[in-house]
């Protein structure tokens, strides 16, 4: 039943096999199935050479790997302890009258596929932090259920991190649920092979979050431009537009490090290069640009229309997705469109090579994956198969492959620092130089409050380089009082994000331009600093600078992420484990180690509450004024003005 195969751990019983093995210090890998165990490790990096303590008993059998310890009976039950002999998270028990346990992989017959149930005792006390990005008000996700998949503005990454002291990844890319009940812990997938999770124990949550960026990989160092403030907007519709937009920064001497070329620059989707009319010279353009000390990024979409030129040999040598019934018509937007099949990777091959002679020898050096989920234009997961297996089976993959394709082709070429935006991510993205936004959110208060939590939780998640679109993206007419109250606000906010990027569809539309190519698709109205007002102007100035002076202190935070792992911004519990409080606060965070911050989240206010962890003293960074940590006070928070505090005498140049 039980046996030791080197530092592995395995049961064996009525053709189950269950694998528990050292997968990083402090942390397990474990994997169950009914048939041939799969290699593939998917989010995790290849494992460390580690030692492990196994004990095999008659009743029992254990593996201790530093401070955590698995149990597993002779019933096949699994229990995890930390290095005091807490219990940190155990199997739900088979009872005779229920004839369900823990684990319950059941066949599709006629096939090697499983339908997976995860079953684990709830702690109803329990406080659960990460997976990822979802458009929802919860920062602890007890008592959550999550859609285990990806769509526009929502990704799926799924480590979740206990107050309890574990982390937890469910290592599967298959489509499902996961359920934080008061009563139980479910993860369930309709379709699989085999069971896959890895867990870690830890004292702090930093501790966790820097094991799990070991498993999984970290970020590269942040480019320096990165840094700065990224101007952005649905979209510049020619080079001269583009172009002028550029000079009016530089004229008003103001600062901009990205400027962005959005889709439909293009001819067909799917050709992946400018169309000529409308972009004559993307190389001289590019020049001008990092004359100014400005670098362009462009818009890319996997989808692949009918039209293309590249549709048809994408068609015969297999790099497209797959339609198992129907019309292979996966998205439709300005035409029919199949997607490019990133799981394959001599289509990750074929697609750098269009880009490398379309972009990046015109000095294109950074790319926005947009559609990286991808969006199809109906989630009938049955229907749709890559080249590494059903959608239902490894659907959730495709972003971090998608970002993939790129960092490769770009590491070919000898770049470092390697950074592009993208509209989902999975599980380990972050190691592929993975920049996830939000999505194409609305414009409203309500939604920029679920950014606040979404973001926190991507950092707990393990991806440390996240941003929205400031305003939000539907709508917002820059003449309405409301929407630049919002603009301003959401601005302030974006200062303090890992990048800090301007975008969005405003009003009024503007119609298409031509009737082909990069003339098709309309466009939004003016999104520049000076295109909400006056006052909103000085105020987007003002902040402007502002990042600009932190721009050494993030730089800092950029090399603690790449070395590290650890999220520049982060949730109160973060730095202040031992603090009670910091753990249900989810409308402040800190910006790295000195800075907290308390955007303001509500239409009309000109104050707010402002909890102050204990432990460490808080200086207003405004007013210089002092309070003692383990308190909560109102703050003024005037239009211009976002509530800041630095930590222990920290001295940052913000004002």
């Amino acid at each position: 039943m039980f046996r030791a195969d080197k530092s592995r751990l395995i049961r064996e019983y009525d053709h189950e096999q269950v694998w528990i093995e050292p997968w990083g210090e402090n942390a397990f890998r474990v994997r169950a199935s009914f048939s041939t165990m799969t290699e593939e490790d998917w989010a995790l990096l290849p494992a460390p050479q580690s030692e492990s303590f196994i004990e095999i008993g008659e009743d029992s059998a254990t593996i201790t790997n530093g401070k955590i310890k698995a149990e597993i009976s002779r019933s096949g039950q699994m229990t995890f302890y930390n290095q005091k002999g807490e219990i940190l998270l155990r199997e739900s028990e088979l009872t005779y009258q229920l004839k369900y346990g823990g684990r319950e992989l059941i066949a599709h017959p006629g096939s090697s596929d499983f339908h997976l149930t995860l079953r684990l005792e709830s702690d109803p006390t329990e406080k659960l932090y990460g997976m990822g990005q979802y458009q929802q008000a919860f920062l602890n996700l007890k008592g959550c259920q999550l859609e285990l998949t990806h769509r526009n503005s929502q990704s799926s990454v799924p480590f979740v991190l206990s107050n309890l002291g574990y982390g937890f990844l469910w290592n599967n890319p298959a489509i499902g649920r996961a359920n934080f009940n008061l009563n139980v812990t479910e993860w369930n997938v309709p379709s699989t092979k085999q069971l896959d999770y890895w867990i870690t124990a830890g004292d702090t949550p930093a501790e966790i979050e820097e094991a799990y960026a070991s498993a999984t990989g970290k970020v590269p160092m942040m480019p320096d431009y990165a840094t700065g403030f990224w101007q952005c907007k649905l979209r510049y519709r020619n080079q001269e537009e583009l172009l002028e937009v550029a000079r009016e920064y530089k004229k008003r001497n103001l600062p901009i490090s990205v400027i962005v070329v959005d889709f439909f620059h293009w001819t067909n989707q799917g050709d992946w290069k400018f169309d000529p009319e409308y972009w004559p010279d993307p190389k001289a353009m590019v020049e001008e640009l990092k004359e100014m000390g400005i670098e362009l990024m462009v818009s890319v979409w996997p989808t692949v229309q009918t039209e293309s030129e590249n549709y048809q040999e994408m068609l015969e040598k297999g790099y497209l997705l797959r339609s198992d019934r129907g019309v292979r018509s996966q998205f439709q937007f300005l035409g029919q469109s199949a997607i490019f099949d990133a799981t394959n990777p001599e289509a990750r091959s074929y697609l750098w090579s269009k880009i490398k002679k379309n972009y990046y020898d015109s000095g294109i050096k950074i790319f926005w994956l947009d559609e990286a989920e991808p969006e199809l234009t109906v989630y009938d997961h049955d229907i749709y198969r890559y080249h590494i297996g059903s959608s239902k089976q490894v659907g959730n993959i495709y972003p971090s492959r998608y970002s993939q394709t790129f960092y490769e082709g770009m590491e070919s070429e000898g770049q470092t620092n390697i950074i592009n935006l993208v509209r989902a991510a999975w599980a380990g993205s972050q190691r592929y130089g993975a920049l996830v936004w939000s999505g194409d959110i609305a414009s409203t208060f309500e939604v920029f409050r679920y950014q606040v939590v979404a973001g926190l939780n991507m950092a707990i998640a393990g991806i440390p380089w996240w941003t929205t679109d400031i305003g939000g993206f539907h709508g917002g007419d820059p003449d309405d009082p409301s929407f630049q109250e919002l603009v301003i606000r959401w601005f302030q906010y974006g200062v303090f994000c890992p990048v800090f990027r301007l975008h969005g569809d405003r009003k009024p539309f503007n119609a298409p331009i031509g009737t082909s190519g990069g003339g098709v698709c309309g466009s939004g109205g003016p999104n520049e600093v000076w295109s909400y007002g006056d006052v909103a102007y000085e105020i987007m100035v003002s902040h402007l600078h502002m990042r600009e002076r932190l721009r050494p202190y993030i730089t800092e935070l950029m090399q603690q992420a790449h070395e590290k792992g650890t999220p520049p911004m982060r949730p109160l519990l973060y730095d202040f484990p031992q603090d009670e409080r910091a753990w249900d606060v989810a409308d402040q965070y800190m910006f790295g180690p000195d800075l907290l911050v308390a955007p303001v989240l509500h239409e009309g206010a000109r104050s707010r509450a402002v909890y102050l962890p204990a432990g460490s003293v808080w200086a207003d960074a405004y007013t210089g004024v002092s309070y003692q940590g383990g308190i909560s006070i109102t703050i003024d928070a005037p239009l211009e003005r976002i509530p800041l505090f630095l930590r222990d005498g920290a001295k940052l140049a913000i004002v």
